[in-house]
């Protein structure tokens, strides 16, 4: 691990910050928009625009990859993720951050594809896995950091923003100075989808509901967390407590995958989120460390769905279609992470705050249910042989 680190020590550097700005801005615009009266439709209406942008950012980001190259593509995506962030305080006009929320989605995918497809071709066979496991790490780390900025800062009282593109500037810094050979230009040859979605419908629907869940903690979590009476640090420890039961969750997720059938791991899981989420929902006037304990349970269920589809979906299509693969389990997360949050603060504005965790659990009890009972005789992939996309979207 310590060799993998000192390689790939750059690329990591420049994950670790670009997350840690990417949540410290979803929880602190929720965090303002409640504060300014806000409902959580448009609180939820941010987070899918946001989406939007990363499922149409991977199209426009696998075109400026193939044209300029991975460093150039990574630097002119930071420019604009930090100028759009900034350009928050030149209007409170919520068109205009929907905008500006799409247009830093599209350029954050962009770097994301730069970073993982990097990732994977210097990686080799043999360690793929133990650096992309490492990847993860990087992503959790820089998530949670982001959530305790936020509660160190009490809501940075309006320094957020800076904050935000001064991460996503430095975050250029790593990148540009590394001496990790970057991978040649390539033409990006289109794929068929058919054989692809024909195999993978269970994977594809464990995925969406990842991508719904997933997406509607990050953009209606802070607007929960106030309801509940907390402070901006509470929220933003509250927030961070499901990202530490994630990380802490993969290592015997990991385990786990490789023993049991996949289908019935995420069935397992999803029922097991459905319970603890009406659980939850149900509870009224919990204290504060009640909360912190629900919230890592959930935590620790909903952030292992998203590796268990991938790699489930991996276990059915044969490497010369993974590529196009994992461009169909982008898409499809994106797909979700665009309508799941508009549901939920829909729901959320007409009913309480205890919604948003019923609909995690309707959520998870569809995917049990769709899921059904394993029907493949193969053996289960490993989770980590496959890169699991993160909370933001991707």
């Amino acid at each position: 691990m310590l060799g993998i680190g000192k390689t790939f020590g750059a690329l990591y550097l420049a994950t670790l910050l670009m997350q840690l700005g990417a949540t410290l801005l979803i929880s602190y615009l929720a965090l303002r928009l409640d504060a300014n009266g806000a409902s959580g439709f448009w609180v939820g209406a941010l987070m899918a625009a946001n989406a939007l942008g990363m499922a149409v950012g991977g199209s426009a980001g696998r075109a400026l990859i193939g044209r300029v190259g991975h460093v150039r593509a990574y630097a002119a995506s930071a420019a604009v993720i930090a100028a759009a962030v900034l350009a928050h305080e030149l209007s409170a006009a919520m068109p205009f951050w929907l905008v500006l929320r799409a247009l830093a989605g599209m350029a954050m995918m962009a770097q994301l594809m730069v970073l993982e497809s990097w990732l994977n071709e210097r990686a080799g066979g043999r360690e793929r896995g133990r650096v992309l496991a490492v990847y993860m790490i990087a992503t959790y780390v820089g998530m949670m950091l982001g959530q305790l900025g936020l509660a160190a800062g009490e809501g940075m009282h309006g320094h957020a923003l800076a904050v935000v593109a001064m991460a996503f500037a430095l975050c250029l810094v790593p990148v540009v100075m590394t001496r990790i050979p970057q991978p040649a230009l390539q033409r990006q040859a289109g794929a068929a989808l058919g054989p692809i979605l024909r195999r993978v419908p269970r994977p594809l629907m464990t995925v969406l509901v990842s991508g719904m869940i997933n997406a509607s903690f990050f953009g209606l979590g802070p607007l929960y967390a106030r309801q509940q009476g907390m402070s901006p640090g509470e929220a933003g420890i509250f927030l961070a407590m499901p990202i530490v039961a994630g990380l802490l969750a993969q290592f015997p997720l990991g385990l786990l995958s490789d023993r049991l059938p996949h289908a019935t791991l995420i069935r397992g899981i999803a029922m097991s989120l459905a319970l603890v989420c009406v659980a939850l929902g149900m509870s009224g006037g919990l204290s504060a460390p009640a909360l912190l304990l629900f919230a890592f349970c959930i935590g620790a269920l909903q952030f292992c769905l998203y590796p268990l589809g991938a790699a489930f979906a991996n276990q059915q299509v044969e490497p010369g279609l993974r590529v196009a693969l994992a461009g169909v389990l982008l898409t499809t997360f994106g797909v979700g992470s665009c309508i799941g949050p508009l549901i939920a603060g829909a729901w959320m504005g007409q009913t309480d705050a205890s919604s948003l965790y019923y609909f995690f659990g309707a959520c998870a009890v569809v995917l049990a249910l769709a899921i059904g009972k394993d029907r493949s005789a193969a053996a289960p992939a490993a989770v980590h042989e496959t890169p699991m996309l993160d909370a933001q979207g991707r």
